[in-house]
């Protein structure tokens, strides 16, 4: 019996032994299975990817993202704050924000370019910058145009916009869409109405509106306290308002064609007379002194302070004006709900009676992602998920306006926005810094009032009038090379000249120092490049 017992245990053990030999073996394959499947899907598991462990019982791993984006105000949303933790829930991700202040991105952006400490995602507000050319053609960022086909909103990227954000025919990021005809001119309605004032029509019009707005104490206080315009830090770009302003007086968008050539704009007579005007509004004190060091993130302040008047920006900053003026008068007690205190228009005539406005490109700026830190494509499919995920009208919805309930309310289907502008700085504005709106924006709506009706049609009036860059497309190697230092030179020359450090003559000076110290060459390559275009 004793052998018959000892018998039965070996052949007890010799079972279990090679069952759980077959159990192991199973469980190799299975997980092999489950590998290979997400090697095929080239994802992580994120949300909106396949690829949870077998049985889906264990939850996937968020994706740790950090994104660079620019910032306008002084205040922002910190990591894992209340909006920025939602996203992270509905994205599967761990986000770390790099908020930079808007004035100062540029450089930062350089600076962060040259370090080779990049992040995630990264805002690139000129793709043709030479910085962003030459490391896009070293091969730091991926091309994403092949991508985009297999996402279901990228893929509705807009062709047109796909070439002008182009560098040599390939895309190095997500642009950012916006609409064409957006830049214009946004000034206090309720001041112009108590001077007894009509919205100018034409550049004396906009002058005397400026003027009448330093000195007939339209914020009704007494003191003389307020003047016309808000400018703030030069750029050269958007920002400065100026490439807005020298479309009124005849000067070209970039660069002019003359007898089929490409010309800059500056050594056209009309850039040297708005630049005129522009030392006028200086020296009459209708614009602030400080323009030239102002930061972008206090543009807004002195319209909602009573200080100043008018922006010349994009037009859809006047309904977000409006609100924060009667934000700030619910605040006092004072305010009128329906009224406008703020208006818009594209633009005023010049004197060939036209109206000139100035264009986007269809976008503003492109989200690029870095090789240094997306190291494989499986890596890059699991970004693009992310960017892709942004476009859905829920995550357009959060991060323009935050959480129902808390940031805004629905009211007949339309955002009704919290009043408490701090919790709004603090936890929701920014965010929308990251948004493709591609291929368009499906996000929820504040209730379409007279004056977001009257944006949407200057918006669209304005594409029958701007006036186009000839040379959109075109990426010159003397640009890439040498374009910062040649901006240098005209930024700087004209900001002296408005404010009176040089003349005519040392302006027309500082237009040959950029001749000779890179422009000549710009301007044959760019004509060489313009000619193969066949225009």
């Amino acid at each position: 019996m004793k052998i018959e017992r000892k018998q039965g245990s070996i052949h007890l053990k010799r079972w279990l032994f090679m069952l759980l030999a077959v159990i192991m073996i199973l469980s190799v394959f299975t997980a092999c299975g489950n590998n290979g499947e997400n090697a095929a899907a080239g994802q992580k598991d994120t949300a909106g990817s396949e690829g949870n462990a077998a049985g889906g019982t264990e939850a996937a791993e968020p994706l740790d993202l950090t994104l660079m984006l620019p910032i306008f105000k002084t205040n922002y949303p910190k990591d894992g704050s209340p909006v920025a933790a939602k996203l992270e829930e509905l994205t599967n991700t761990k986000i770390h924000f790099e908020w930079v202040p808007n004035a100062s991105y540029t450089d930062k952006f350089n600076i962060t370019l040259a370090s080779g400490k990049l992040p995630d995602i990264i805002y690139v507000g000129d793709v043709k910058a030479s910085s962003f050319v030459n490391a896009a053609r070293s091969g730091a960022f991926w091309e994403v145009g092949p991508y985009l086909k297999d996402y279901p909103n990228l893929s509705g990227a807009k062709e047109v916009i796909l070439s002008n954000s182009a560098i040599d025919g390939k895309n190095y990021g997500v642009y950012r869409g916006r609409a064409l005809g957006r830049n214009g001119v946004v000034f206090r309605k309720d001041w112009l109405e108590k001077l007894g004032l009509e919205t100018p029509q034409t550049v004396d019009d906009f002058y005397n509106m400026l003027k009448a707005f330093k000195e007939q104490d339209p914020d009704g206080n007494g003191q003389a306290d307020t003047y016309g315009m808000v400018l703030v830090k030069w750029t050269g770009g958007w920002a400065s308002g100026f490439d807005t302003i020298k479309l009124w007086f005849g000067s070209p968008n970039k660069w002019g064609v003359q007898d089929g050539k490409l010309v800059p704009e500056h050594e056209y007579p009309q850039y040297l007379e708005a630049l005129k005007f522009m030392k006028k509004l200086y020296d009459e004190q209708l614009i602030n002194s400080d323009f030239a060091v102002m930061d972008s993130s206090k543009w807004n302040d002195p319209v909602v302070n009573n200080k100043a008047g008018v922006i010349v920006d994009v037009v859809d900053n006047g309904a977000r004006l409006d609100d924060k003026i009667h934000a700030a008068l619910q605040k006092e007690g004072t305010d009128e709900p329906d009224r406008h205190y703020m208006d818009v228009i594209g633009g005023v005539t010049g004197t060939d009676g036209a109206l000139h406005t100035l264009p986007t490109s269809g976008f503003s700026g492109m989200l690029a992602i870095p090789k240094s830190s997306v190291k494989t494509e499986a890596e890059l499919k699991q970004v693009l998920t992310f960017l892709d995920r942004l476009n859905e009208e829920d995550l357009q919805t959060m991060l323009n306006y935050g959480i129902e309930g808390v940031h805004y309310n629905l009211v007949d289907g339309y955002i009704e926005r919290s009043s408490d502008t701090v919790l709004l700085e603090s936890e929701v504005e920014g965010l929308n810094q990251m948004l493709p709106f591609i291929p368009e924006d499906k996000a929820k709506q504040v209730k379409q009032t007279a004056l977001r009706l009257k944006q949407t049609e200057v918006q669209k009036a304005n594409e029958a009038t701007i006036v186009t860059n000839p040379a959109e497309a075109l990426i010159s190697a003397v640009y890439t090379q040498k374009g910062s230092q040649l901006d240098n030179v005209i930024n700087d020359a004209r900001i002296k000249f408005i404010v009176g450090q040089i003349d005519e003559a040392g302006l027309k000076s500082a237009f040959e120092v950029w001749r000779k110290t890179g422009g000549d060459e710009l301007v044959t390559e760019m004509n060489e490049l313009y000619a193969k275009t066949g225009k």
